[in-house]
């Protein structure tokens, strides 16, 4: 299924459009064009069949260009029904590469796209969320039993992944990128930070200072938009479930509580956990009229929207990406990009910057499954040590910053016991 078909976009006629958004996220991520040019120059993945399923965002079309010029046949699918940007999805296709995504899919669509992914027997696997990996393992196992390996963008992702790893069903090694210093100590943190405002302030334009916003969560995605929020003079309040990030969030400065108390005061919620049921409908009947409801994690399952349903007695579109809801209580709740990451429905993600850190792992970590086929077990693998590093040091690189150097006295000195 989907061999035959080289790409389904929205509409072909934005591919010029698209192509200046790509030309514009490529010159803000100099990390991945230095490894794009070595690629062009070595071919280190000829011949390899990549399968992706990523935000079709102009930040994921550098990466697929990078790995293209590797010499890498790419097919990509959306990890999101409602992220992709047809432009550039368009000026993908145009390119050559095999891309199945729009903006607005269905469900049945969305996993249709991922399976015709799966089709093409990709020898390397890309995935944002773990809906590729999930596929494989209980739709297509033929095809993932001859995967040589694959990489996981994100938290919730690589959950997923250790628990097939648990359960011995894992088929293939895995990298978890989302585990790489250069990943989530920046794209967790800063990249969700400021891109979650932006989509919140893009969908209602409405003033932080001064209102209550309550983070869900206080990972390193809840710490960045606690962080952010702050900063813009929003009063923040964390909800938690480990103890150890509940003291870490109270040591941070931030006010602590369960979200049956916080419900009573926040102006915006946003959840960042990777669980589901985060915000229910206990929750719903004891917020403020007008209260808004957004959703920072992979999944639109953290917000309950079913309860959200059950409890409306009417519902409306009243801005782009905002819904509605009015209770029985008389009180309106407002649901932004339907309980769907709201970075990326409602404004365009993590700026390119940040992805050029997150994307060079990405990069790097195919090249050395390539490199390394055969030679892994069935586990879920940290991006090796030096990948991370190099990351760092290309990044530093591109900003025009020099770093100190160890000497060879003090390198002895560090790797003895002696004094």
């Amino acid at each position: 299924m989907g061999r035959c078909m080289e790409y389904k976009v929205k509409d072909l006629s934005l591919a010029p459009r698209g192509r200046m958004q790509i030309e514009w996220a490529r010159r803000h991520m100099p990390v991945l064009e230095l490894i794009r040019k070595r690629f062009e120059a070595e071919k280190p993945l000829k011949g390899v069949r990549v399968g992706a399923v990523l935000h079709v965002t102009k930040e994921t079309a550098v990466l697929v260009e990078t790995l293209a010029a590797g010499g890498a046949e790419v097919w990509l699918a959306a990890s999101n029904p409602l992220s992709t940007q047809d432009d550039v999805a368009a000026a993908l296709a145009e390119e050559g590469i095999h891309v199945f995504a729009w903006r607005g899919e269905t469900s049945e669509e969305y996993f249709w796209a991922i399976d015709v992914v799966a089709s093409a027997q990709p020898h390397i696997v890309i995935d944002d969320g773990g809906d590729l990996h999930a596929h494989l393992h209980d739709k297509r196992i033929e095809v993932a039993e001859k995967v040589w390996g694959g990489t996981e963008e994100t938290t919730t992702g690589v959950i997923r992944l250790r628990a097939l790893e648990r359960e011995g069903l894992l088929r293939y090694p895995v990298i978890a990128v989302n585990n790489a210093l250069t990943k989530y100590l920046f794209d967790n943190r800063y990249g969700t930070g400021q891109s979650t405002i932006d989509g919140i302030l893009r969908a209602t334009n409405i003033l932080l200072a001064g209102k209550v916003v309550v983070v869900a969560g206080y990972g390193w995605v809840g710490r960045g938009i606690a962080m952010r929020a702050r900063g813009m003079g929003a009063r923040v309040v964390v909800t938690e479930v480990d103890p150890v990030k509940a003291l870490e969030a109270v040591m941070d400065g931030f006010e602590v509580m369960p979200m049956s108390r916080a419900a009573e005061i926040g102006d915006v919620f946003i959840t960042a956990t990777g669980n589901k049921d985060v915000i229910r409908a206990e929750h719903f009947l004891k917020m403020k009229d007008g209260a808004i409801l957004a959703n920072a994690g992979h999944f639109n399952v953290e917000i309950s929207v079913s309860d959200l349903e059950k409890l409306a007695k009417e519902k409306r579109e009243v801005r782009p990406c905002v819904t509605e809801y009015i209770l029985e209580n008389g009180k309106r709740l407002y649901l932004l990009a339907e309980g769907r990451l709201v970075n990326l429905v409602c404004a365009e993600g993590h700026p390119s910057e940040v992805m050029d850190m997150s994307f060079a792992n990405q990069a790097l970590s195919v090249e050395y499954l390539v490199k390394n086929r055969g030679r892994l077990e069935r586990k879920v693998y940290n991006v090796p040590a030096e990948i991370d590093s190099e990351v760092a040091r290309l990044k530093l690189r591109s900003m025009g910053i020099e770093i100190d150097v160890l000497t060879e006295e003090q390198k002895r000195y560090l790797s003895s016991w002696k004094l």
